[in-house]
């Protein structure tokens, strides 16, 4: 299946929102525009305010709208793993009494009956991953489709959380005036993305330092087995700076950026800068280990409880160690500090390469995109099953079309960000909205 097109990651976070509008070709991103705003109504990685929310989104989208010259109809938008459930399903369809060839809605009624279970009603479902397919007893097939048989069968694995989550998360998503064509499981699209090949078959930790949250991983056979979510992260940090050293949230933010070290050891001991205390009419000077060790301390709080909830499921024996990603991974020192905490387990940062976006805060934003473009027809097929999501299921049996008459058109058919506004730019109009997404990135 040709998987080129131009896709939008949606990535909402405790403290920054994120927008990456990127064209999907020959298994390579090109970013095409990025809007990064502020956040406003989440907490702990969690939407709070669905009004705040969903205005910041459109701040976001409208950055990323203007840097690519485009409009923004559809997204693919990560959903946190806090209270993940994983389970395996498995559903079973007959063909027919006569042994006929099995057809696309043949796979999306198969994967239908994999779901249909007692959820409580508390949770949703979020995502349904294929492993394999067996027709009349032939196992381990990736795509039954013009395969004949009068029986099939699919064995999966079910990915739901909390419905208030998801439903808050697709309510400030349409509510921003965009449609949530697809949604995902943050570490699914991570783990896709930024693992390698042999760090998902044999397994790896993939830890996600985020603003609000810090969340673990485990991908094994190129599938996530497990997650977990310690509600504190880099806004913990800058509230213990802001309280240790009596200085505002806003200075203590900048300190962290400007001065931080995750690990004391690395830090200068002789490096003095000078701090705004409140009820000083003069700055204080402090040392850039005495921050290090205020960092240090909240980072190796949160490593600890993680380590004992991984250990727990054996997964700090795995070959692949731990894939560090989110914003407070660009803290210098991140990796002696996780390899001082976790037994010296094998230890690497991941780092986007595109240009401009070279910042582990940017990951998940690319992850989402990423993980749209790797999605084959099979998959398609069975994420479009789960609330009947035909716009998905059509992308199957026919590619977006390259322009479109009227915008009440473009939105059914376009995979999700193509209008035909864009579509009738010319060169020189488009050459001009990469110089001015450069431009306005690095200013």
């Amino acid at each position: 299946m040709d998987t080129s097109g131009m896709y939008v990651g949606l990535d909402i976070g405790t403290t920054s929102i994120k927008v990456i509008v990127a064209e999907y070709l020959d298994g390579q991103l090109n970013v095409l525009g990025v809007g990064n705003e502020r956040s406003s109504g989440l907490s702990r990685g969690v939407i709070v305010d669905i009004d705040k929310a969903s205005e910041a989104i459109k701040n976001a989208v409208k950055s990323a709208e203007e840097k690519a010259s485009i409009e923004i109809h559809d997204v693919v938008v990560g959903i946190s793993a806090n209270m993940l459930k994983i389970e395996p399903v498995n559903g079973m369809v007959a063909i027919g009494d006569q042994a006929r060839e099995i057809t696309d809605q043949d796979v999306r009624d198969v994967a239908s009956a994999a779901i249909i279970q007692n959820l409580p009603p508390e949770r949703e479902i979020i995502n349904l991953v294929p492993d394999e397919f067996v027709v009349d007893g032939f196992d381990g097939i990736k795509d039954p489709r013009s395969m004949v048989g009068v029986r099939l069968e699919m064995h999966g694995m079910l990915f739901t959380g909390p419905k208030t989550i998801v439903h808050n998360t697709k309510k400030a998503v349409e509510q921003a005036g965009l449609n949530p064509q697809l949604a995902v499981v943050s570490p699914i699209a991570q783990g896709l993305s930024i693992l390698s090949d042999g760090e998902q078959d044999f397994g790896t930790i993939l830890l996600d330092l985020g603003g609000g949250q810090t969340t673990a991983a485990v991908i094994h056979d190129h599938r996530l087995k497990y997650a977990e979510v310690d509600p504190e992260g880099g806004d913990y940090i800058t509230k213990d700076i802001s309280v240790v050293l009596n200085t505002s949230i806003e200075n203590a933010e900048k300190l962290k950026r400007n001065y931080g070290y995750a690990d004391a050891t690395r830090a200068a001991e002789d490096n003095q800068f000078p701090v705004d205390v409140v009820g000083q009419s003069r700055p204080t000077e402090i040392t850039e280990q005495y921050l290090a060790e205020i960092i240090e301390a909240r980072l190796s709080q949160i490593f600890d409880k993680l380590k004992g909830q991984l250990a727990a499921t054996n997964a700090l024996s795995l070959p692949g160690g731990i894939v560090v990603t989110g914003g407070v991974a660009a803290l210098p020192g991140i990796v002696d500090l996780l390899k001082a905490d976790f037994d010296d387990v094998p230890v690497r940062v991941s780092i986007p390469d595109q240009m401009g976006l070279r910042h582990p805060s940017f990951t998940q934003a690319l992850s989402l995109v990423n993980y749209r473009g790797q999605l084959n027809e099979v998959d398609l097929l069975v994420q479009s099953a789960l609330a009947g999501n035909q716009q998905l299921a059509s992308q199957v049996a026919k590619k977006p079309a390259p322009a479109t008459t009227s915008q009440s058109q473009a939105a059914p058919q376009q995979a999700t960000a193509t209008t035909e506004k864009r579509n009738k730019q010319t060169t020189k109009k488009r050459s001009q909205g990469f110089k001015k997404f450069f431009s306005d990135f690095f200013d």
